[in-house]
């Protein structure tokens, strides 16, 4: 073969294709797959590069490879308030004769409130509405609370009740404006005071009808500023007919007259803090309580209660009253949580409208003052 291709010459070596040195090592294409290579090249868009996702931090679900003392952290805030102790104050709303400093005793089992502490029984009842605070400090369990019952003597006991709720409510922004002003010093304490009004007990009388006027408009002023809490003084003097149908009536005239009462939908944190508020909100609210600070034996047991010519009505008895449902409800469950939107509501509202009324600028103080011109 190749000397039949010598003797040919050098001109039919040349005619005959031969295959590149770099495709002996590699199929040849044939020019259908050439073709297809071609269009799949033209559908294939190019490769783009993936967007950035930030990492989740190395700690969540984390397997800790022993014990480090995170859980440790609730014992060391418990010992500091234990220290410290807390502020609670709260304020009691209703005409005379409903009840509200006895029910203020009741709840904190103790002589906390304003008719215990030297009030004279031949005391008129002001022309006025008036605020008057007493303090106390309260200790259970090494736990100190410096309780604050505000009452409010003469409101709704007028023939003219005309805007009996302003004095309430300035002495509420009253707080929070103290509270501001101390927050926005330079040389601020450590500490600030909380004389603010974290919770309000508004008393309702037990017509067995509907509301007030005054009950509605005070409400609907004040449920802006302050958690509400609405009670049905002296229950038993209703039926329990009569006094669920009441309950389910007051309600319906909250929900009518739009006034929301302390725990307000949309405060709820979760599905869980959701699905116990709004049992509340369906079912207990408004508590229908009984107050009474004396002990009577009821079966060999020293009871709270009061008694009657047909029996002694138990005041911590759920089948008598609701009185333990509120307790439970204030001190047990909703203490932090009434202190917590009084402070990121409540007062979050109050201080961005005094800022925006002001400029942007913090109120001016004694000591603001003095400062600034000094330094000028």
């Amino acid at each position: 073969m190749s000397g039949a291709v010598a003797g040919a010459g050098m001109p039919v070596c040349l005619s005959v294709p031969r295959q590149p040195a770099c495709q002996t090592t590699q199929p040849s294409l044939g020019p259908v797959d050439s073709k297809n290579e071609a269009a799949m090249s033209e559908l294939v868009p190019e490769p783009r590069q993936k967007p950035v996702v930030p990492m989740k931090p190395m700690g969540i679900n984390a397997n800790l490879l022993g014990y480090i003392g995170i859980d440790t952290i609730i014992e060391q805030m418990r010992k500091k308030t234990m220290k410290t102790g807390f502020d609670f104050n709260i304020m009691v709303v209703g005409q005379s004769g409903l009840g509200k400093s006895t029910l203020v005793n009741t709840l904190f089992k103790s002589q906390v409130s304003r008719k215990s502490s030297g009030w004279n029984r031949e005391e008129k009842i002001p022309k006025t509405v008036e605020i008057k605070a007493i303090g106390h400090v309260i200790e259970e369990g090494g736990v100190k609370m410096k309780l604050t019952v505000i009452d409010t003597p003469g409101f709704g006991d007028q023939i003219n009740n005309e805007n009996c709720w302003e004095p309430i409510e300035k002495y509420i922004n009253e707080q929070y404006e103290k509270f501001l002003k101390e927050e926005v010093n330079i040389a601020r304490k450590k500490r600030i005071p909380d004389t603010r009004v974290h919770c309000c007990l508004y008393f309702i009388s037990p017509t067995g009808h509907s509301l007030r006027p005054l009950d509605l408009e005070f409400m609907k002023h004040l449920s802006k500023v302050v958690n509400i809490i609405p009670v049905i003084a002296k229950a038993d003097t209703m039926t329990l007919e009569e006094k669920t149908e009441f309950k389910q009536r007051v309600r319906k005239e909250l929900e009518v007259n739009g006034i929301e009462f302390y725990p307000q939908k949309e405060f709820d944190e979760d599905l869980e803090d959701k699905t116990e508020n709004d049992k509340i909100r369906q079912e207990s609210m408004p508590f229908a309580v009984v107050g009474s600070d004396k002990e009577y034996q009821v079966n060999g047991k020293r009871v709270l209660g009061r008694k009657t010519p047909w029996g002694i009505i138990e005041v911590e008895n759920l089948t008598h009253c609701e009185f333990a449902l509120l307790r439970d409800f204030v001190i047990r469950t909703h203490l932090q949580d009434l202190k917590e939107v009084t402070h990121n509501i409540h007062y979050e509202t109050y201080r961005a409208k005094r800022l925006n009324d002001n400029g942007g600028l913090p109120p001016m103080t004694v000591e603001t003052e003095e400062n600034h011109e000094s330094n000028l």
